[in-house]
């Protein structure tokens, strides 16, 4: 039951809420975000065999190649998707696949219990344009990314620009960002999803995290969410577990960049 409603509601224009266009070839969704990211998505392949992935893949891969300010595209997998030859038509076409993630889904109401925090540490919601700059900078750090160049922060202030539902919350203490999370109430759905989990490494196993799950299932509640997903790494596969998400698929992400001239 998870599952389907995942697939039904989820894998749909709900899917890509910031998207700048969309063009339709035939199941899958070609889509633009602003700074030049492409994304590939589906709700299914239509039953296609071998031969078909082959010919869907170059279309796409056509479609964005042909527009010179698309640098990176993203093609998101679904382990329980039928895709005959994915993989390997992917790779010929110079995709990289990144780590195989946990799709995760749960009652919201199960997680928004009281978690205990660590003397000193407080939780709350940020909107101000230092603090998100402070939760993308933890993020990026944690991440081992570099904030002057990885653009998290001005993704971040783009999105909440334009989605009035998005929520960006901190764990914090003595003013230094120590966790991060992002809940993001889809419209017309029965979901909110759980994304930007990020915990300095000093500071995990303290029920950071857990508490800000707890935190944005209430939020997710108070917006009317019935569910809360996620793709979760194997650091927080097995919290999300114990808060009571259940691993309905995996997802693996398959990335492209345009080579440089």
């Amino acid at each position: 039951m998870l599952l389907a409603a995942y697939d039904d509601q989820l894998r749909t224009d709900a899917e890509t809420p910031s998207a700048t266009s969309v063009v339709r070839r035939g199941p899958l969704r070609l889509v633009t975000f602003a700074g030049g990211r492409g994304f590939v998505t589906y709700a299914g392949l239509d039953g296609a065999d071998a031969a078909a992935v082959r010919d869907l893949v170059a279309e796409a891969v056509g479609y964005y190649r042909s527009d010179p300010a698309i640098t990176r595209v993203e093609w998101k997998t679904r382990g329980h998707d039928h895709a005959p030859g994915l993989h390997d038509v992917l790779v010929e076409h110079g995709f990289i696949p990144d780590e195989t993630e946990s799709i995760m889904i749960g009652a919201a109401a199960a997680l928004a219990v009281d978690v205990p925090l660590p003397d000193g540490v407080t939780l709350r919601r940020v909107t101000a344009e230092r603090d998100v700059r402070a939760m993308a900078a933890t993020a990026d750090e944690v991440f081992g990314d570099d904030p002057a160049t990885s653009g998290t922060a001005e993704a971040l202030l783009r999105r909440q620009a334009i989605d009035p539902h998005l929520e960006l919350w901190v764990a914090e203490a003595d003013g230094v960002v120590l966790s991060t999370g992002r809940l993001e109430p889809v419209p017309g759905t029965q979901f909110a999803g759980l994304w930007g989990g990020a915990t300095r490494p000093e500071c995990r196993g303290r029920g950071l995290y857990r508490a800000l799950t707890a935190a944005r299932a209430r939020a997710a509640l108070a917006a009317g969410a019935t569910y809360l997903h996620s793709d979760s790494t194997e650091f927080s596969r097995p919290i999300l577990e114990r808060s009571g998400l259940l691993r309905v698929s995996t997802t693996t992400p398959y990335r492209w960049v345009r080579p440089e001239s």
